[in-house]
């Protein structure tokens, strides 16, 4: 429900907006959440390198792909990652047929609102996606690895700090 103030009326009335379905990833805390700070020392941040959209569904993917590799390696309670990405904007699309008397069908960019397919999370430059910590120096190497696996389910340049 969308509500908007309207000079006519002298009130505030209410626009019905199609919304779109729930974003995919709903988990956003892996591993052992209330582990305090001393805990895991260690620490691994994947930063996105340039300006881009992802989406809700490549979000999850990244997800269970990094929970499933620090439950191989470290254990189910030896981490904890965080998806710090949030996905908050509502894409929309205006489809349009191409197919032969497609111009007979429908109607242009007349009332090309578009429909809400799916969610994503608008990341700048910079800005942090997943963060991982872990425990012990047997896990080093792994730590770093751990986001270079999720980063193969995004688009764009990503750099592990």
């Amino acid at each position: 429900m969308l509500y908007i103030y309207h000079i006519q009326s002298d009130g505030i009335i209410s626009c019905l907006v199609s919304l779109c379905l729930d974003p995919k990833i709903r988990i956003f805390d892996l591993g052992r959440k209330k582990a305090k700070v001393d805990e895991f020392p260690l620490c691994g941040h994947m930063v996105s390198d340039e300006y881009e959209q992802l989406s809700s569904e490549a979000l999850e993917a990244a997800r269970i792909c990094a929970n499933k590799y620090m439950v191989k390696t470290c254990g189910k309670d030896g981490f904890h990652i965080r998806m710090r990405l949030h996905p908050f904007h509502v894409i929309r699309i205006n489809k349009m047929l191409s197919c032969a008397g497609a111009d007979r069908l429908q109607t242009g960019m007349r009332g090309a609102f578009g429909k809400p397919p799916w969610h994503v999370g608008r990341v700048n430059n910079g800005q942090v996606i997943i963060v991982c910590t872990h425990q012990g120096p047997e896990q080093g190497a792994r730590g770093w690895e751990l986001c270079a696996e999720p980063k193969f389910k995004f688009s764009g340049r990503q750099k592990v700090k």
